[in-house]
């Protein structure tokens, strides 16, 4: 899954593709270097990050999905918590929700459940503003687990089928370093088990704390959580470095097809 932020303020490219035409020619590159998802988000959800209004976002995202439906033939996964821009994302040609307050928003199951659309469910605890300000757990892997499937059950009340669910861990939303190792080290035994993995790590906090490398120097970091993610049985990976993402997944693929055969 590539990464798409049409937004001025992402925490590692923000602002760059707010234009057109520097969108789409990014989509281009992603699509040619291997990537078939490519999430646009039009709300930054970094650590601090204030919300923005629903006309705003719809601005941001909307002309995106348009443009890159009439010119490419790609899932495009919407990065949302808003109802309005689930309704209106799919009907420009969007295939994916991808909410990190899996569908908490007033509206949001109702909206998401309407469009017929897969959905993923991310954890977090507390808001992008202030999530990492003292984030706490007695056990994170049971804790992520007991959210998502309580959120899990919220959706198949809502009349969205277990069929159309992802999960994502939420890696860096309301956890510490501690945390996200921890949740890394589980992965393979988080809950609800048998629907898709999402994971996105790509350039985050983490590695920098572990690497002591600023955003633009978090290449190697990515590219290790991505293999790891993978043998823990990741489906999908987002990613902002989308050939050297591919590479990772393919070598670490091709070892435990191999592992499988034995």
């Amino acid at each position: 899954m590539g990464i798409l932020n049409v937004t001025p303020d992402s925490f590692s490219d923000g602002g760059y593709f707010n234009r057109l035409d520097r969108a789409l020619a990014h989509v281009e590159s992603m699509l040619a270097a291997g990537a078939t998802l490519i999430d646009v988000g039009g709300e930054s959800t970094r650590p601090g990050a204030e919300p923005v209004s629903v006309e705003e976002e719809l601005g941001r995202v909307l002309p995106v999905v348009e443009a890159i439906s009439s010119r490419f033939d790609v899932v495009i996964s919407v990065d949302t918590s808003t109802p309005e821009v689930m309704t209106a994302s799919a009907q420009a040609g969007a295939g994916l929700i991808n909410d990190v307050r899996a569908l908490e928003r007033p509206g949001a199951l109702q909206a998401a459940a309407a469009t017929g659309l897969p959905v993923c469910l991310m954890h977090r605890q507390g808001e992008p503003g202030s999530m990492q300000d003292a984030p706490s757990y007695a056990s994170v892997l049971d804790e992520v687990s007991a959210y998502l499937q309580a959120r899990v059950a919220a959706c198949e009340m809502a009349g969205i089928s277990r069929a159309r669910l992802l999960l994502d861990p939420g890696f860096g939303f309301g956890k510490s370093l501690e945390h996200n190792l921890q949740l890394f080290a589980g992965m393979g035994h988080l809950r609800p088990s048998g629907l898709p993995l999402l994971v996105g790590v790509s350039r985050k906090s983490m590695i920098g704390q572990v690497l002591d490398r600023p955003v633009d120097q978090r290449l190697s970091g990515s590219l290790a959580l991505a293999a790891l993610a993978i043998g823990a049985g990741a489906r999908i990976i987002r990613a902002h470095d989308v050939a050297e993402t591919m590479d990772a997944v393919r070598m670490a693929s091709a070892v435990m097809q191999a592992r499988d055969t034995q």
